[in-house]
């Protein structure tokens, strides 16, 4: 069951505490999702940790990575979402990549889509943190990053990119 904000519990009511950073399941304490978090790229991040957690049923540890990456995308692991720090965002924009790419299979994703879900109302702020990420992340060899539908590289690239997975990608379910 997933609650107004995203949040995932495993059935019964969903409470929040009073700063709403936390929801409390059956008496226990959880992360809340970032609320700031559009709804159309909450609900893809949602739908790729669920698609995570069934995988870790056959996949075992390969599918844990899946999981975690959309924890973190979701704001549930890693640096607090409501106390930012540089590295906290810089790896929460990785995550986010890496799960919007798993998620869309053969699909691209836009740095803009993991501003826009870690950043809320002030991604634009974040776009060049962002396409940081992105070539930071070409760079290791786990996406590729396109213009026009070709492959470029240096972060010196002007105008719209967008990011495709690569080879690098830690555990891409393909036939799942």
């Amino acid at each position: 069951m997933t609650d107004a904000n995203g949040d995932a519990s495993r059935g019964g009511d969903v409470e929040h505490t009073e700063d709403g950073h936390y929801i409390v399941v059956r008496g226990r304490r959880w992360r809340a999702t970032d609320p700031s978090i559009p709804d159309k790229l909450r609900s893809e991040l949602v739908a790729a940790l669920m698609t995570g957690r069934r995988l870790v049923k056959i996949e075992g540890d390969a599918a844990r990575v899946m999981v975690n990456d959309a924890k973190v995308a979701l704001g549930e692991r890693g640096t607090p979402w409501w106390e930012p720090t540089d590295e906290g965002t810089r790896d929460r924009i990785a995550a986010t990549i890496r799960t919007l790419l798993r998620s869309r299979g053969d699909g691209s994703t836009c740095p803009s889509d993991a501003a826009r879900a870690v950043g809320g109302a002030e991604w634009r702020d974040l776009m060049p943190t962002a396409r940081e990420v992105a070539f930071e992340l070409c760079d290791d060899g786990v996406v590729a990053v396109t213009q026009r539908g070709e492959r470029v590289s240096g972060s010196d690239v002007r105008g719209p990119i967008r990011i495709v997975a690569d080879d690098g990608l830690e555990f891409t379910p393909r036939d799942h």
